[in-house]
């Protein structure tokens, strides 16, 4: 199979796991940088991210072509603006790479070529504290006042998203790739 056609395959298949899967433990939400593009130099990662909440406990999955160049991680914002690649805290490699967000704070990602950094090939991610757990029923107060069951948090992209059309893409090019 072709390496760009290989890299279709790798994108859509984690895009299609992690939009379907309904999560088993806590809260964490699983982000596919880029979306169903993955990180690309086509992908529009600014819009990607805009409006997105990333707490502490989420992973963000980085799906990529080696042959594009790798994707660094920068300590400092100015060396993110600047696209300086070369002071890099750590490298990802593999083409698809799981990033743990377990800390607060701001983190940079960007791509190791810094022509594709400086055309938008770049991330910066602002962790927040977990969300706290909204009161139940059994935490309201002992009183005569009728309980209200909490409201859901649309801050949060939802934890289950049902399937889209490119996710049936995904399995017909799965079923095609391995038959």
């Amino acid at each position: 199979m072709a390496a760009p056609m290989k890299k279709l395959v790798a994108v859509l298949t984690v895009a299609f796991v992690l939009r379907t899967a309904v999560p088993v433990a806590g809260m964490e939400t699983h982000h596919v940088v880029g979306g169903d593009r993955g990180w690309d130099v086509d992908s529009d990662i600014g819009s990607w991210s805009a409006g997105r909440i990333f707490r502490v406990g989420d992973k963000i999955w980085f799906a990529y072509s080696v042959a594009q160049g790798n994707i660094v991680e920068v300590q400092r914002k100015e060396e993110y603006e600047a696209c300086n690649v070369t002071n890099f805290t750590r490298m990802y490699s593999d083409g698809i790479d799981i990033v743990s967000l377990n800390g607060e704070g701001i983190r940079y990602f960007a791509s190791s070529k810094a022509e594709n950094c400086k055309n938008g090939l770049k991330l910066h991610v602002q962790v927040q504290a977990q969300a706290q757990a909204q009161t139940t029923m059994n935490d309201v107060a002992d009183n005569d006042s009728e309980a209200v069951p909490p409201t859901p948090s649309t801050s949060s992209p939802p934890l289950f998203t049902p399937p889209t059309p490119l996710s049936y893409l995904t399995l017909l090019l799965l079923a095609h790739a391995f038959t």
